[in-house]
């Protein structure tokens, strides 16, 4: 009786689907309009960094579409400007941050979670809020620091000041990562004699790799895009970082060049994509906090 009495409260159960009216209207047309939102700007870059200036000036044809194509914005971007060097003071900077954070993050993640100290807990929620102080706050006594250690207007000063915002979140993350790796693994180690060390680099961290390229991927973009400190601690035009170069030596007073503007930006985020594209699937596994076995 219960069997009937279900199917007829739920005839179709997930069957509504099946019509093709009731499934374009609540998965395809979904679907679409995110994807539109989503890539627009990448297209809206795209075609503006291959328009030649005469169309960027025109209000006469389709804005959406580019009639003659050219490359001279990528050609003044990379041979009349400085973004080679802008490039590479982001990759430099971004990659040596991303690796340090990481090593001071895991440290602490390992020692917090596994190690079992008097109050571990409230350390590791010290850290987390230390990661909700804005940057913006922060920047104020960092750069009385910078001064006073005399790395003004150098890339060291950025590959110091940035773990400031890396460590706390990499560390939170990573810290929930070791949490789900099995305490029995360690004692077992601990048993044959091995060390904290070796189970750290032996155990832990072949275990926890997704979670490693999770926190990553996650310092390696926010280096590559933060503009605060990078604006305030760099003022040489062949020491800034992309996001720093692109805004402040594309734009001349209240004129704009669109061209090269949209040409650094795409540049300048294809990084970025690729690193994402290629560990995506590392990225959600990390960020799930599980253990594949």
């Amino acid at each position: 009786m219960s069997d009937n009495s279900d199917t007829t409260l739920n005839p179709t159960g997930m069957d509504f689907l099946e019509s093709p009216m009731r499934r374009t209207v609540t998965v395809y047309l979904p679907l679409v309009i995110f994807v539109i939102v989503l890539l627009f700007p990448f297209y809206w870059m795209v075609i503006t960094s291959v328009k030649p200036n005469q169309e960027l000036l025109s209000r006469e044809g389709n804005p959406f579409w580019v009639v003659g194509p050219t490359l001279d914005h990528f050609r003044h971007l990379l041979f009349e400007t400085s973004y080679p060097q802008w490039m590479w003071n982001t990759v430099l900077v971004s990659v040596v941050s991303t690796f340090a954070s990481l090593a001071c993050s895991v440290a602490a993640a390992y020692a917090i979670e596994r190690l079992r100290f008097s109050g571990a807990k409230h350390v590791g929620l010290a850290i987390f809020l230390a990661y909700l102080v804005p940057p913006s706050i922060l920047f104020i006594p960092l750069a009385s620091v910078v001064f006073q250690l005399g790395l003004f207007d150098t890339r060291l000063a950025l590959i110091l000041t940035y773990p400031t915002f890396l460590i706390p979140f990499c560390t939170w993350l990573l810290m929930g990562y070791f949490r789900s790796i099995p305490h029995e693994l360690e004692e077992c180690a601990l048993i044959d004699g091995a060390t904290r060390w070796q189970i750290l680099t032996r155990i832990v961290l072949p275990l926890a790799v997704p979670g490693l390229i999770s926190a990553g991927i996650f310092a390696f973009t926010l280096s590559w895009n933060e503009f605060i400190y990078a604006l305030t601690f760099i003022s040489s035009s062949e020491i800034k970082t992309i996001p720093i170069g692109v805004v402040t030596e594309l734009v001349e007073g209240d004129v704009y060049h669109w061209g090269p503007l949209m040409a650094g930006a795409l540049l300048g985020s294809l990084p970025v994509a690729f690193v994402y594209s290629f560990f995506v699937e590392y990225y959600v596994s990390g960020m799930t906090g599980s253990v594949k076995e």
